[in-house]
């Protein structure tokens, strides 16, 4: 595998992983948004993630060429349900909806992300690393 092929397939998932986080962040900032401009509660957007294929077939068929984003679509789970009869989005007895926002996943896939991202930084720097290290073995 080439050096560039190498860090051509890291720098797509640190692009990835980087929507992903951004996502995430998003998901967060309105985990109390009662009221978007579509009407009803936020929805909690993902990301979805594709495989990437070379250009150029190989004997076994289009290979893995790094990750592309297909779209980031709205997570059809269910809103919560909060008894809060004075809030100005409350329904007639009283409930209102909140985002289908869970803390507590979207630390989880930041956290999934950031290891991620940081695997990627670790591939990158290696194969650098390994190119120096044949271009000092070329010069001696």
């Amino acid at each position: 595998m080439s050096i560039f092929r190498t860090l051509r397939i890291s720098g797509s998932a640190l692009t990835a992983e980087r929507l992903r986080m951004d996502t995430i962040a998003n998901n967060l900032a309105n985990v109390n948004t009662t009221r978007t401009e579509g009407g009803g509660p936020y929805q909690r957007q993902v990301p979805v993630f594709a495989t990437r294929t070379e250009e150029r077939p190989t004997q076994q068929g289009f290979r893995g060429g790094g990750v592309r984003v297909v779209g980031i679509h709205s997570d059809s789970s269910p809103s919560r349900r909060v008894h809060e009869p004075g809030h100005p989005d409350a329904d007639l007895e009283g409930y209102v909806e909140y985002p289908n926002v869970n803390v507590v996943t979207e630390m989880v896939d930041m956290i999934s992300a950031t290891r991620a991202y940081e695997a990627n930084i670790t591939i990158i720097n290696s194969s650098r690393n390994m190119a120096l290290k044949a271009l000092d073995i070329g010069r001696g």
